[in-house]
């Protein structure tokens, strides 16, 4: 089964239509985390419709590549990316955070088919990835799958994350492939401002791992950084991907209190105004 490739222009365009679902959950939901999701829509549309090996009609595909998000708060954007996928109908989308839903505000494993952990108390995921990892190369000794995860930037503040990054290291896990959501705000402020975390690519680098650095809503720029990733065999990869929390909301864009706020029935006709704008600007770029 070969999936049909998106072009560029396709993809950004996928992107465009997640963001705008973002924020009809999140205004429909009345709760949830605005600033993270926006910015990660190129990213995640570039994961779920082209980069990863995967069967959204068979989740539990067998040779699936398999994806971990330690940042869970973050998950419209994955349901939405998982949606235009094809795991499950759109309109589920409006049930996120609801009584008894499958989408709830971090990802269940056990509630909706293609989730692959369930994700809560920062830091977990990326043991979580390094572990799969870890089975897949050391003992399953499968060499055609590969592991990926999404960790926040304020979410590096977690000690766990740096413990999953030194076993990932000794164990030069070449088949886990991580990015980290650099978009410098967390729920108190500036990540700079609440826990400086730079030299951040300095800080991957030392605990073994081939670091590359990216504009996070450039569609061609995350292909080509995980392709180079695939290239290296012998170390763990991490994409430190620069990008702008809220971004395509000119109101919420680089705003820390928008982390963790959805808009309101006003704000999100604002929003929606505003990303419907911006398709027509994508749009006029590549035709």
């Amino acid at each position: 089964m070969t999936r049909q490739r998106l072009t560029i222009r396709q993809l950004e365009r996928k992107a465009s239509e997640i963001r705008k679902d973002i924020i009809r959950m999140l205004e429909h939901a009345g709760s949830g985390h605005s600033a993270g999701p926006l910015g990660l829509a190129e990213i995640f549309a570039a994961l779920y419709l082209d980069i990863m090996n995967i069967r959204p009609s068979q989740p539990n595909w067998s040779e699936r590549d398999t994806f971990f998000l330690s940042a869970g708060h973050v998950a419209p954007v994955m349901y939405a990316a998982m949606a235009e996928a094809g795991y499950f109908e759109k309109d589920e989308l409006m049930t996120l955070r609801k009584l008894g839903s499958r989408l709830q505000g971090h990802p269940e494993r056990t509630k909706l088919p293609g989730v692959e952990q369930t994700s809560g108390p920062l830091g977990e995921g990326v043991s979580q990835a390094a572990g799969y990892a870890y089975t897949l190369q050391h003992i399953d000794e499968v060499t055609h799958r590969w592991v990926y995860f999404l960790t926040g930037d304020g979410e590096l503040n977690e000690g766990n994350i740096w413990e999953a990054a030194m076993f990932a290291g000794k164990y030069k896990l070449g088949n886990l492939i991580g990015f980290v959501d650099r978009n410098n705000i967390q729920i108190d402020g500036t990540t700079e401002d609440v826990m400086p975390l730079e030299d951040l690519r300095g800080k991957w680098e030392s605990f073994g791992w081939h670091v590359q650095e990216i504009d996070g809503h450039n569609v061609e720029s995350i292909i080509d950084a995980t392709s180079m990733a695939r290239a290296i065999t012998n170390r763990p990869s991490i994409i430190i991907a620069h990008t702008i929390p809220g971004k395509g909301v000119d109101f919420m864009e680089y705003d820390y209190r928008w982390h963790g706020m959805p808009p309101n029935s006003e704000q999100a006709k604002v929003a929606l105004r505003k990303l419907r704008s911006l398709d027509g600007k994508i749009t006029g770029e590549h035709e």
